[in-house]
C-alpha cells in the first residue's frame, strides 16, 4: 500500500480533458490494440484466452477471506485461465483457516507465510509463486477491487507487447466515481496531485507513480526491479516502485481505456489494511476518518521514500514540510474526527519522528535489507 488519499471525483469527469499534461505518458503499441480490440470476436477472444493463460492475478490478504468472497471470486469466475495466487499475511488461526478453505474451494494457489509480510512483500512472495507456475504476465490486485475479464485482457496486452511497462487502469469506485486516472508526487515538498487537479504544482519537478491497487506488468519487468521494498510495509510503496521501474528503463502506462472497481473501504478500516492493500491517490479530498494505521504508515513512509530517492537538498526540503504534510494526511479522514480525538495527531507526530530516523539511517546506508518489513514499534 502506499500514500493512500482519498480523491473524490465524479464520474462524469472521466471523459473530461486533463487541466494539464497528463502526468503519466506512456500507452501501449498500436499492434496490441489490434490484436486484442481491432480483432474479430473469434480472433479476440483466442488472444484474449491466449493472453490470460498466461497471467497470473496476485492478491494480498490479510483476514479477508470474507472480501474476497465478493471480489477475487468474481475475478476468478470472469477469467478462469488465469492463475490466482493468494498470500495469506498471517493474522489468527481462525483467519488462516478461512483462507485455505476458500482458495481450495476455488482452486486457487495459496501462499501462507508465517508473519505479515506487509504488502510489498506479500506481493513480491505472490510474484515468486506465480513464476513458479508458469506465469509471464502479472496482475496485481487489491483483495476490495475488481477488474472485468475485458479490461484484465487489455492490461495484460499491453504488458505483454511492452515487457518493460508497468501498466494500471483507472481506478473506480462501485459509482462510477473516478478514484485514480494518473497521480505525480511533487519533488518540492512530497505532496500529491492528481491529472485534475486546480491546486498549483509547486517548482521542482514531478514524479509520475501508478496505483498499487491494480498493476500488470511482466515477470521480466518485475524481476529487473528487484521487486517491492518490503520496508515500507503498507503505504508508498507503489510511489516507489514506480520510481524504481522508470530507474531500469521501464515506463508507466495508464491504460485509459481499462477500468477496475476499488471501493476503498474495503481495506481502510480495523485491522485489515494491516496486510494487504496499496492504494493511493492525490490526497486533496476529506474523507471519512481513518485508521492509526492509515496516519502512521502514511506519515513515515513519506520521509522513507525521501531518504531513498532524493538528494539532500531535496530532503531537506521534505523534512521542512513534514509537519505541514502530516496534517495533511491526517485532514484526509475529516476535521470532525479531530472533535471527537486527538489520537490522529498523536499517530501523526511519532510517525514523523520515526520517519527522520529512517530517513538519516538511509543517509548513512543503514536501513535493513530491502526484504525486511519495517513493522511499527
Amino acid at each position: 500500500m502506499t500514500a493512500t488519499p482519498e480523491p473524490a471525483q465524479r464520474a462524469d469527469a472521466a471523459t473530461a480533458e486533463p487541466a494539464g499534461p497528463d502526468p503519466v505518458g506512456a500507452v501501449g503499441t498500436a499492434a496490441d490494440e489490434e490484436t486484442v480490440d481491432g480483432a474479430t470476436d473469434g480472433a479476440r477472444d483466442r488472444s484474449g484466452h491466449e493472453l490470460l493463460s498466461r497471467t497470473a492475478v496476485v492478491v494480498v490478504s490479510y483476514d479477508s477471506a470474507a472480501l474476497l468472497k465478493r471480489t477475487l471470486a468474481l475475478v476468478a469466475e470472469d477469467s478462469p485461465e488465469a492463475h490466482i495466487v493468494v498470500v495469506d499475511n498471517y493474522s489468527t488461526p481462525t483467519a488462516r483457516e478461512e483462507l485455505v478453505a476458500l482458495a481450495s474451494s476455488h482452486g486457487w494457489e495459496a501462499v501462507l507465510p508465517e508473519t505479515n509480510t506487509g504488502f510489498g512483500g506479500g506481493m513480491n512472495l505472490g510474484a515468486a509463486r506465480a513464476r513458479e507456475l508458469g506465469a509471464d504476465l502479472l496482475v496485481l490486485l487489491n483483495p476490495d477491487a475488481v477488474i472485468a475479464r475485458a479490461d484484465l485482457i487489455r492490461l495484460a496486452a499491453r504488458a505483454h507487447a511492452d515487457r518493460l511497462a508497468l501498466v494500471a487502469p483507472v481506478l473506480k469506485d462501485s459509482s462510477g466515481r473516478i478514484v485514480s486516472d494518473g497521480i505525480v508526487v511533487c519533488l518540492a515538498d512530497g505532496s500529491m496531485r492528481s491529472r485534475r487537479s486546480p491546486r498549483p504544482i509547486p517548482p521542482g519537478g514531478t514524479q509520475p507513480w501508478l496505483s498499487g491497487a491494480c498493476l500488470a506488468l511482466s515477470t521480466d519487468l518485475f524481476e529487473a526491479t528487484g521487486g517491492f521494498d518490503a520496508r515500507y510495509f503498507l503505504y508508498w510503496e507503489d510511489v516507489d516502485f514506480s520510481a524504481r521501474v522508470l530507474a531500469v528503463g521501464g515506463s508507466l502506462d495508464l491504460a485509459r481505456d481499462a477500468v477496475a472497481v476499488h471501493d476503498e473501504g474495503g481495506t481502510h478500516s480495523g485491522s485489515a489494511e494491516s496486510a494487504g492493500s496499496s492504494e493511493s491517490g492525490d490526497g486533496e479530498q476529506e474523507g471519512r476518518a481513518k485508521s492509526d494505521i492509515y496516519y502512521y504508515y502514511n506519515v513515515r513512509n513519506r520521509l522513507l521514500y525521501a531518504g531513498l530517492h532524493l538528494d539532500r537538498s531535496a530532503q531537506r526540503r521534505w523534512v521542512a514540510t513534514a509537519g505541514r504534510a502530516a496534517r495533511e494526511i491526517v485532514l484526509r479522514g475529516g476535521r470532525r474526527q479531530l472533535l471527537r480525538t486527538r489520537r490522529p495527531l498523536i499517530t501523526a507526530a511519532q510517525a514523523t519522528r520515526d520517519g527522520l530516523r529512517l530517513l538519516r539511517a538511509a543517509r548513512r546506508g543503514e536501513l535493513p535489507d530491502i526484504d525486511q518489513p519495517l513493522i511499527r514499534g
